[in-house]
């Protein structure tokens, strides 16, 4: 099994492939989920050795705490995983808003340990900053609720590097979540250098950009669901992206491996990186993650991958 890794300063160690559980419950984002599939994903994860599974509030919305909550529960391992999950969306009316506000984060964090029928929450994230409230009092609130117990570990998702630095006033932040992958490689900029400077783990989301990175399409797939709005999809962008991921595929060949995995074996070749959470609709696919850590990637091979999607 891998050598696990530590999230930033925090106690948690991981397996560096988890799970995004997004298609776990979470019916307000893939049509026609089968509630089964998505326990079995879970157990095929934690029967696996994967123990980092990455919920949250608005997944389902709700439904994807309930049903890893239910499936961990009923493994009785729960101290082999480590959860994470996120808070911040708010209903309002028919609105939805974010709120980082210190009682709306406690309140969630109590909710979610409901749902999720622990009492420890290993990581928690503010999902989205608030408009209003000032970023290292969100972050002092979850700071208060590590002190009582109810969480082990402390991040953020989707700030700026201005909310990062205002977030982490005070040292407390352990883990970043953000957009990161071979298409969008904004947050080597700035995000980068600073949480490798404060020893904050950077986790980065849609790491095969809706499998665009895993070569499954061709310059015939149609889409017909979030994919056909995004512009990697269209025209000549997803032609020439096609033809990038093309030249992955004599390095995959090479070592026996798919598309998929080399590109989530480079990502944890970055500095700031130390875990992956490619998500999955099918257990298979859960086990076919894992071999990226069979991947050893060479210099030479890690800046051919840098140079093609510099």
């Amino acid at each position: 099994m891998a050598n696990k890794v530590q999230l930033g300063k925090s106690e948690l160690y991981v397996n560096p492939i988890g799970l995004g559980t997004n298609a776990v419950g979470g019916h307000n984002l893939y049509p026609n989920l089968d509630e089964e599939a998505g326990k079995e994903l879970v157990r095929t994860a934690i029967n696996n050795g994967i123990n980092l599974l990455d919920t949250a509030f608005i997944y389902g919305p709700e439904r994807s705490e309930e049903l890893v909550g239910q499936v961990i529960k009923e493994t009785g391992k729960r101290q082999d995983v480590v959860i994470a999950t996120k808070g911040a969306h708010k209903f309002v009316g028919n609105k939805t808003v974010f709120d980082n506000s210190p009682d709306f984060l406690k309140r969630s964090v109590d909710e979610s340990l409901k749902r999720l029928q622990t009492d420890v929450i290993d990581l928690f994230y503010i999902h989205f900053p608030d408009e209003d409230t000032p970023k290292d009092e969100a972050v002092g609130a979850l700071k208060e609720l590590k002190d009582a117990g109810k969480i082990r570990a402390i991040g953020v998702s989707n700030f700026s590097i201005d909310q990062l630095k205002e977030a982490n006033k005070d040292g407390y932040v352990d883990v970043y979540q953000g957009e990161y992958n071979l298409l969008k490689r904004d947050a080597e900029k700035e995000l980068f250098p600073y949480v490798k400077e404060n020893n904050i783990s950077f986790v980065p989301y849609f790491p095969l950009v809706s499998g665009l990175l895993a070569g499954k399409y061709s310059i015939d797939t149609r889409f017909d669901d979030l994919r056909k709005n995004n512009p990697e999809f269209q025209g000549v962008k997803f032609v020439q992206n096609l033809a990038k991921v093309d030249k992955l595929r004599p390095i995959a060949e090479s070592k026996q491996v798919d598309v998929a995995h080399i590109v989530l074996a480079w990502y944890l070749t970055r500095p700031a990186i130390d875990v992956v959470i490619p998500g999955a609709k099918r257990s298979e696919q859960v086990l076919n993650n894992l071999k990226t850590l069979d991947v050893s990637l060479t210099e030479e091979e890690i800046k051919t991958i840098d140079d093609l999607f510099s």
